[in-house]
């Protein structure tokens, strides 16, 4: 017998009209089988594809290209020593100093635990893109240009008016969930800003000596749509933040953008080995590695309990078969007295369990890749929940070829396995009279 001979046998008996009008009955709910459960897989990974696209988009806005923190403790003593390191980098087009650590503010008889974060305010803003998350009711500012005007003291000695310039009063950019908590806006009453000493010992006698504190005029409210920055944080000029937490000349960390064409990735290993062991580097994608595992993690059960119902569709393949063994038995009697061996006629049957498998793997791609697009396109399967809150009104899709892959790799090794119970069933039943 050729070696394709087999396989056009098969591809003969899958298509060939049948004895019994149950048996194509049974062929096409198992291919159907097949497809829907491979739909569903490409739908299912390409739908968590779309999640994570969503999140690395959002992490643009507040997340750095690269950020330095310290491997010990919570601050870096030197700070201008950590930053001429860095800026002699290679790729590094802005690096900027950060402080940032927890506070309590109050505000209209409300109060609420933020992180409170002091930043270089020129330089910030070419690192992040905090002035496009700010709404347009307010701006970005650190300092409050308005009520730092120089203001008149008459001097008795000289009989006369002096200039004196006025205290320097700070403003903050706030995110959407302390706006709201606070019941404050751009304008609006201000913050007082509250963070325990790091020095000297409790008075319970006096409970605010134990306390630095500030107040805050609130420039802006910005929304990053992440809960990881809308939910608390206060953003304002790196002196006050230094000033509250009592720190000199020190940062807790150092936010970099890389230069234009330059990878982020392999900036932070190069910052990581000119800096040494003294720092923990991490890139955009790292500083979120809990929500992108936690995605991932979720991706792939997905898939092994999806991938566990394709396993229990196969059995329909396997009944199909089986099924079409039985009707055919005659001819395969015929094929045995004309010579061919038993591995033979088993080798069709293998022939036509991998078909029927490939047409309902093909199929269920197709299908799968269509509803994708027509999702992608036209958004038909909308997100519950208030429109107005979401960052996006329907599920976001992203097919990935690496999917596509992953994919035929549990519906080979099923097809496979399946093809191999209908070869040594084939070749049990020649000889034995039909039933």
């Amino acid at each position: 017998m050729k070696p394709l001979l087999p396989a056009r046998i098969a591809l003969r008996y899958l298509f060939a009209r049948k004895s019994h009008s149950a048996v194509t009955a049974i062929s096409a709910v198992s291919i159907c089988g097949i497809a829907v459960a491979t739909a569903a897989i490409v739908c299912v990974l390409s739908v968590f594809n779309g999640f994570r696209d969503i999140l690395t988009e959002k992490l643009d806005t507040l997340a750095p290209d690269v950020m330095v923190t310290p491997s010990r403790g919570k601050t870096f003593a030197d700070t201008d020593s950590v930053l001429g390191i860095v800026r002699r980098v290679g790729g590094v087009q802005t690096a900027t100093p950060v402080v940032a650590d927890n506070a309590l503010v109050i505000c209209n008889g409300r109060e609420m635990p933020v992180l409170l974060k002091g930043v270089v305010a020129d330089e910030y803003r070419r690192v992040t893109a905090i002035e496009r998350i700010t709404r347009q009711d307010g701006r970005f500012a650190t300092v409050d240009s308005t009520a730092a005007q120089p203001r008149l003291v008459y001097d008795d000695d000289i009989g006369d008016y002096v200039e004196m310039p006025a205290d320097t009063r700070y403003a903050a950019d706030i995110a959407i969930g302390v706006a709201s908590r606070m019941a404050t806006m751009p304008g609006g009453e201000g913050l007082l800003v509250f963070a325990p000493r790091r020095t000297g010992h409790v008075n319970t006698a006096n409970l605010a000596a134990s306390f630095t504190r500030d107040s805050l005029t609130v420039a802006g409210v910005f929304q990053a749509m992440q809960s990881d920055y809308d939910s608390n944080y206060v953003i304002t000029d790196i002196a006050l933040a230094r000033e509250i937490f009592q720190y000199d000349n020190e940062c807790t960390g150092i936010e970099i953008l890389a230069a234009p064409g330059a990878d982020a990735s392999q900036l932070a290993e190069d910052i990581a080995r000119a800096i040494g062991g003294t720092a923990t580097v991490k890139d955009r994608l790292q500083q979120q590695e809990v929500n992108f595992r936690m995605i991932s993690i979720e991706k792939w059960v997905a898939f092994l309990l999806l991938t566990f119902i394709l396993a229990v569709a196969s059995f329909n393949i396997v009944s199909t078969i089986s099924m079409l063994i039985l009707d055919k038995q005659n001819s395969l009697a015929t094929l045995h007295a004309l010579g061919a061996s038993r591995r033979q006629v088993g080798r069709i049957f293998a022939w036509q369990s991998l078909a029927v498998t490939a047409i309902g793997c093909g199929s269920g791609m197709i299908i799968g890749v269509a509803l994708c697009l027509a999702q992608q396109h036209f958004g038909i399967i909308k997100l519950a929940g208030d429109a107005s809150r979401l960052v996006v009104k329907a599920y976001p899709v992203a097919v990935h070829a690496t999917d596509m892959l992953t994919v035929l790799v549990p519906v080979a090794l099923i097809g496979v396995f399946t093809a191999a119970v209908s070869s040594r069933f084939a070749r049990s039943r020649i000889g034995l009279p039909r039933q």
